[in-house]
């Protein structure tokens, strides 16, 4: 994040804040209303070098998914059992947060019709069963369906089996993010405001943008895979990755709900309106898939493509609109987190969300909140965990 002598306008303008969000995607957006709702005296800023999820929130596929990047059983082997239900449990609070803070509808493209992960090898599918029978021992609704069910659901072609996790959502990401604002009439939101340094005077943060000087008690830093350009010490906790994606013309309606293959790799949804989105095939070019840049490759374009009409005959050979990229926050461990910088106790953060922002974002934003008030939050989440 730099800025050139030319462009610099921040002294022409200096704005006072209790606390300045930076980021102004579904993390940003989610720590300031817990904020706002603790304690709806404080005098919030949210800024953002974009407009209004112009970032990975408005980039990706717009799945509101449990979990998180690995299956269940995968979860299981690597945490044990209690904590991987409680990285579970946790997902599904931020659905459930969402709905009854939000009150999500048809304004969003809301609907809760489930998610399926699909396997296209015997292997894939004994693992998802072996998923799914550990779902069921703690309580987590799902279904396991045959080739025959997965042809008949979702018409889909070369898959031998998958399972169905009943609770999952999807949305509209950039809408979700307009009611979220809404929400929140007294906190500004400014646009096209880019920060380049954060200096200290007494107990006053200075966030210095290209469009003003902020003077802040407590800063929020909300940028996910952009992190380490704000501070080093993020170098270590979240890498920037990108993820591809691509949209047809509207089709008649013909998938049952939001569908993973592959090992959650590659992900295809329909749209409310027809449209079939499909994003993924990233391990393809895994070595050139990171940092900051936007692009989109012809390699995991054509893959895209490819599944398209290998594995989904009602969208075969169907015009594409659009074709885009965005830069995603991988943390080390596949966990968000939270946690405020070692060098500074009136700068806290989080990030990591691994792709699964939508999913996870709205929750960390409100233990976020409990960090900065002093209570308690789950020990998974910490920035801090070993």
């Amino acid at each position: 994040m730099s800025i050139s002598y030319w462009l610099d306008q921040s002294a022409s303008s200096k704005k006072n804040y209790d606390v300045v969000v930076v980021g102004g995607g579904i993390s940003g957006l989610s720590s300031a209303y817990w904020l706002h709702k603790k304690d709806p005296q404080l005098k919030i800023a949210i800024i953002d070098k974009g407009h209004l999820s112009s970032g990975a929130t408005g980039r990706n596929a717009g799945f509101i998914t449990c979990g998180s990047v690995e299956h269940f059983n995968r979860l299981n082997e690597r945490w044990g059992a209690q904590l991987a239900k409680e990285i579970w449990q946790f997902s599904e609070d931020n659905l459930d947060l969402l709905k009854s803070e939000l009150n999500l509808g048809d304004k969003e493209d809301f609907q809760t019709k489930g998610s399926f992960s699909l396997a296209s090898t015997e292997n894939e599918f004994l693992e998802l069963k072996k998923s799914a029978q550990l779902m069921e021992d703690f309580n987590i609704q799902v279904e396991s369906l045959d080739e025959k069910q997965i042809q008949s659901r979702l018409n889909a072609d070369g898959f031998v089996g998958g399972i169905k996790y009943l609770s999952d959502a999807s949305i509209h990401p950039r809408k979700l993010c307009e009611t979220l604002l809404a929400s929140m009439p007294n906190v500004d939101f400014f646009p096209n405001t880019e920060l380049f340094k954060i200096s200290s005077s007494g107990d006053q943060r200075i966030l210095f943008t290209n469009q003003h000087e902020f003077h802040c008690q407590f800063v929020v830093l909300a940028t996910n895979g952009y992190l380490p350009l704000i501070n080093p010490y993020f170098e270590d906790l979240v890498s920037a990755t990108r993820g591809q994606i691509l949209i047809t013309e509207k089709l008649p309606l013909f998938l049952e709900g939001p569908c993973y293959a592959n090992f959650v790799l590659d992900y295809f949804r329909q749209l409310p309106s027809g449209e079939l989105i499909i994003g993924g095939f990233r391990q393809l070019e895994k070595d050139t898939e990171v940092g900051y840049s936007d692009h989109t490759s012809k390699v995991i374009q054509n893959a895209l493509e490819k599944f398209i009409n290998t594995h989904l005959p009602a969208a075969q050979n169907k015009s594409i609109t659009h074709r885009w990229s965005g830069v995603m926050g991988f943390s080390f461990d596949g966990q968000p987190f939270i946690g405020v910088l070692p060098s500074d106790p009136q700068i806290f953060f989080l990030g990591g969300f691994t792709a699964h922002g939508l999913g996870l974002a709205f929750h960390t934003g409100k233990c976020l909140s409990q960090l900065i008030f002093g209570e308690e939050f789950p020990e998974f989440i910490s920035a801090k965990r070993k």
